[in-house]
């Protein structure tokens, strides 16, 4: 405790000397020196833009809004009646057609959102020379700090420890293999210019070195335009700590907390928490001073996230990089503070104060609990977490309350595009204890409803579960290390297929008005007089595309006009009481209990929310259709598993490929994905080239036929 209070006497003797009385009771701040903010232009999309106009338009500062063709119907571009289409999908890294029409809709300043230009120090410095705020920090704190090699030069002379790694600008490959053999294996290949996880691979040996060098640097030029690369130790047990920071321009910087974001896929995020678990107070504080001083090495201002790799085995912490900007996770942040960080960054845009000093912001945090945010992203976590994109059929979420918060871009109807980050929403929730706020995570991902695009919410439930993570025991490597326990999904009890049956028959009733005797489809059989006889054949869709798809018949006869008896392998409910209304709930009585389901039907795939969970089936045709229509299984095709872009072509037709070779690389979403072979076989045909825009389901390569 005496180090905690040393510590504590520190903090507070550093923000006497580098802070003065903020402007809530303190004339310090002369009031000509405040210029209040009217007009706001808003540089992103989504829930991002969504949320900045939400806090501007709270306090009276009209927004404009800018989208592109796949986003005119979105809801960022609904939300003010000044939105300007920019046009093509690229046209949000358009500076200048930005700050032209800002200045053409009256503007006084351009919010850049999280992304996109938002640590461009290009794009910063054009808006001040024209005389537009940029809400954001100086374009000098953000060129210093948006090179990782030149960030840790500052940050080391500043006295904020830096992980041990080559940051210099000799680039050839065989110079930078001889770095890593210095600085020893793994080590950590990481575009300078990068950012989100984007030019980031491990190298656990030397022979792998060049092809993750060479994929590295193509993910980095397709991302930035830049492939000059870093090298730095890899820790094997890392936690990824940052700690929010917020400064103004009179000298004032205080830190809002730390965040543990170790939970990642892709080097991306996808649970983030406050306050950082089993994190001891002294190791908190001296986060914190190290955070404020890296802000105040570059004359920041406003709000940014310095990030600490931390080592849980020895308990040191290192500087990974600052991003100079508001980021994703802030809701997090805003929970444990009660603060609204936006309302913040126009403060200080406007030349204000920080509305609290550092001694208040931990007396903030220390009444308000945990708080977790779960990113919802349409992705496939059974495949390597491949994004995916379409309509969102139907969208139901969680009730919002004073510790249960949904920041989204979209509502049900709306389409998740193939142009842009995958995230649909965020859910962001607080408790008492960090126990208590995992709880109510889980509790309101099982409200959450979402068909259509493949989610990644049965995903995040089996993590809040997962003994570990309820524990605090967490590492950025924490997904491939309870693997086995993350992607085993239970199979679907009997009343799941049920459920499916008797939500077919029921929609077809209502659509037939009630005769049951009009146009069945191929996919029901047996027939007679009177009340009908159906067998339906379902199949669950593999989440990994790989399962066994042998289908399940279930067997109805309705015995009046809601009552049915059914039969699914050797079970048999009789007398079952079923009803469909008009917003999708399957409300059923067995003898043995009453089940409700949102049932939802998408042509011949189902998709089902029950009791908690997301089942997803495939409507089957029965075999011997199959065999009358004269149907034939294609099983030698490598099929694109999202919309994307072909950036490369590894093979040639005739080659001989081995299973888990590299045929096609394609780029999805800023993403880039190595397509590989699923066994042994003969390249029969290149279907696609490189350029080739592919839809979802495509054959990219085919296969020679096995010679029986």
């Amino acid at each position: 405790m005496r180090a905690v209070r040393k510590s504590r006497q520190l903090s507070r003797q550093l923000l006497k000397v580098n802070a003065l009385p903020h402007a809530r009771h303190s004339s310090a701040v002369a009031a000509s020196s405040i210029k209040p903010l009217t007009s706001v232009l808003i540089a992103n999309r989504g829930e991002i833009a969504l949320r900045v106009g939400r806090t501007a338009s709270e306090y009276g500062i009209r927004t404009t809004t800018l989208y592109t063709h796949p986003d005119a119907r979105s809801q960022h571009a609904l939300s003010s009646p000044y939105a300007i289409n920019l046009g093509e999908p690229s046209a949000y890294l358009d500076g200048d057609r930005i700050m032209q029409i800002a200045k053409e809709q009256g503007c006084q300043g351009i919010h850049p959102g999280y992304g996109f230009l938002s640590e461009n120090p290009t794009f910063a410095r054009k808006c001040s020379e024209a005389g537009l705020t940029f809400i954001g920090p100086p374009w000098q704190a953000i060129e210093a700090m948006g090179s990782k090699s030149e960030s840790k030069d500052i940050m080391t002379a500043a006295g904020v420890p830096c992980i041990p790694g080559y940051h210099g600008s000799n680039q050839d490959p065989q110079y930078l293999k001889d770095e890593a053999a210095k600085i020893g294996y793994p080590v950590l290949l990481k575009a300078v210019k990068g950012g989100g996880g984007k030019g980031m691979r491990i190298v656990n040996k030397p022979e792998e070195f060049f092809d993750q060098l060479n994929s590295a640097k193509s993910e980095a030029r397709n991302s930035f335009g830049d492939e000059v690369m870093l090298v730095e130790k890899y820790i094997t047990t890392p936690r990824h700590i940052e700690v929010q920071v917020f400064a103004d321009k009179h000298g004032n910087c205080v830190a809002l907390g730390e965040r543990d974001c170790s939970i990642q896929r892709r080097h991306q995020k996808i649970l983030e928490e406050s306050p950082a678990p089993h994190l001891k107070e002294e190791i908190r504080q001296d986060i914190w001073e190290k955070a404020r001083a890296a802000a105040l090495a570059v004359n920041y201002e406003g709000a940014g996230t310095v990030e600490f790799i931390f080592d849980n085995d020895t308990g040191e912490f290192f500087f990974m990089e600052m991003n100079t900007r508001l980021q994703v996770e802030h809701p997090v942040t805003e929970m444990v503070t009660g603060e609204d960080l936006v309302r913040w960054q126009l403060i200080v845009s406007e030349g204000g104060a920080l509305p609290l000093t550092q001694e208040e912001i931990e007396e903030r945090i220390a009444g308000r609990g945990s708080a977790i945010e779960a990113r919802i992203y349409a992705e496939n976590p059974d495949m390597n977490f491949i994004p995916d994109s379409g309509p969102l059929l139907h969208l139901r979420t969680p009730k919002a309350t004073s510790t249960v918060r949904i920041d989204a871009g979209f509502v049900a109807g709306d389409e998740v595009s193939s142009h842009y980050d995958p995230m649909i929403a965020k859910l962001i929730v607080r408790g008492a204890t960090r126990e208590a706020a995992i709880q109510k995570l889980r509790a309101a991902l099982e409200e959450y409803e979402v068909a259509g695009p493949i989610t990644n919410i049965e995903f995040l439930k089996r993590i809040c579960v997962s003994p570990d993570f309820v524990a605090g025991n967490v590492e950025t490597g924490y997904i491939q290390k309870h693997h086995s326990e993350l992607f085993t999904p239970d199979p679907p009890a009997p009343e799941v297929y049920t459920q499916a049956a008797l939500g077919l028959a029921l929609l077809e009733m209502s659509a037939n008005h009630g005769d049951p005797f009009s146009s069945p489809p191929v996919t029901v059989a047996g027939f007679g007089t009177g009340y009908q006889q159906r067998e339906f054949h379902l199949v669950e869709i593999p989440a990994d595309g790989k399962g066994d798809t042998k289908s399940t018949p279930v067997h109805i006869r309705q015995s009046a006009p809601q009552k049915f008896d059914i039969t699914v392998g050797d079970k048999e409910y009789r007398n079952v009481i079923s009803t469909l209304n008009a917003s999708n709930t399957l409300t059923t009585f067995y003898p043995h209990t009453r089940l409700s389901t949102t049932f939802i039907r998408d042509e011949d795939r189902l998709t089902l929310f029950q009791q908690g969970k997301q089942y997803r089936l495939q409507l089957a045709m029965p075999r011997w259709a199959e065999k009358a229509l004269g149907i034939k299984d294609v099983t030698n095709s490598v099929l694109a598993p999202m919309p994307c872009k072909v950036l490369r072509v590894e093979v040639a037709e005739g080659d001989q490929v081995k299973k888990d070779q590299p045929l096609v690389v394609i780029e999805s979403m800023k993403m880039e994905t190595v397509i590989r072979s699923p066994h042994d076989g003969v390249i029969a045909r290149v279907v696609h080239r490189k350029g080739d825009l592919c839809k979802a389901g495509t054959a990219l390569v085919e296969f020679a036929e096995e010679e029986k």
